[in-house]
């Protein structure tokens, strides 16, 4: 009778993980490329049920047997076996800021693609392309941190940034980088481009065991692999002056919410019963 109550403690405690991965994915619903996480159960170790007896083994005069048999597998309910992150493209939102950035993931395309910033933990990947200018001409994060390309962190002026849709910075010669030189990307023309860097785009082998780190990033891990770059013919496109919204569906989690807590009822209601024929045996028992 206590596995009955331990069955319901195991799906009780599978559902509050569950809620929680719920809640704060309903947490992020705005915040720019956030990618939902969904957790993935799997059954609690079972157990190899024998017939009891004294022996074990019977004999005959022509040969011997079993005289305690399997008599089946006995589970104990559901466990969590990991929070899986689903990098499912989200929506594109047009903002016309030329430090918005979007990478376009291309039909065909397996794994994510991710911008490389610069942190103080190391270099980070991220899909948020939410990026402002500092005072020293740096492209950097919200949080400061800098956005790299393949020569390192990306310097240029106010209205001096063009970025092409297979990654690469041009700037107008003629304004350079110096911060004080900027202008209005309107009526920046252009004449003479120079291409200044190519964001630094990568992936991993395994993108379901990256690291979560928050503020949108991640980091790699030993089973996700070391960031990589594409291959020409696969690279994706990065769209200047557009973000990317998160994959997280406000309905579907508020659905997933209300089967989670019909099935912690349930397990609850489990318990209490468990509970209440112990009560009854150890009543019959005095």
């Amino acid at each position: 009778m206590l596995r009955g109550l331990y069955t319901g403690a195991n799906g009780m405690i599978s559902q509050q993980v569950r809620m929680d991965v719920i809640a704060n994915n309903l947490a992020n619903v705005d915040k720019t490329a956030f990618k939902k996480d969904t957790t993935v159960f799997k059954t609690f170790p079972e157990m190899l049920l024998h017939r009891y007896s004294e022996d074990g083994i019977g004999k005959t005069p022509m040969g011997s047997f079993d005289t305690s048999p399997v008599v089946g597998k006995l589970g104990f309910g559901a466990e969590v076996n990991e929070v899986y992150t689903r990098f499912e493209q989200g929506a594109v939102k047009k903002t016309d800021n030329i430090f918005d950035l979007m990478v376009q993931d291309q039909p065909g395309m397996e794994k994510p693609a991710f911008f490389s910033v610069l942190t103080n933990r190391g270099e980070r990947l991220t899909r948020s392309g939410s990026f402002v200018l500092d005072k020293n001409g740096f492209v950097v994060t919200p949080q400061g941190f800098p956005l790299l390309g393949e020569k390192g962190p990306i310097q240029v002026n106010q209205g001096n940034f063009l970025v092409k849709e297979n990654g690469e910075i041009y700037i107008n010669a003629k304004l350079g980088t110096d911060p004080k030189d900027g202008t209005n990307f309107s009526e920046n023309r252009f004449e003479e481009p120079v291409l200044l860097d190519k964001l630094k785009i990568r992936t991993v082998e395994n993108p379901r065991h990256l690291d979560k780190e928050g503020d949108s990033f991640y980091s790699d891990t030993p089973e996700s692999g070391e960031p990589t770059a594409f291959p020409e013919l696969l690279a994706p496109q990065v769209l200047q002056g557009y973000l990317e919204a998160s994959n997280v569906s406000v309905v579907t989690e508020m659905v997933d919410m209300i089967e989670v807590n019909r099935a912690y009822e349930a397990n609850s209601k489990t318990m209490q019963t468990q509970d209440s024929l112990l009560g009854r045996l150890f009543e019959v028992m005095r």
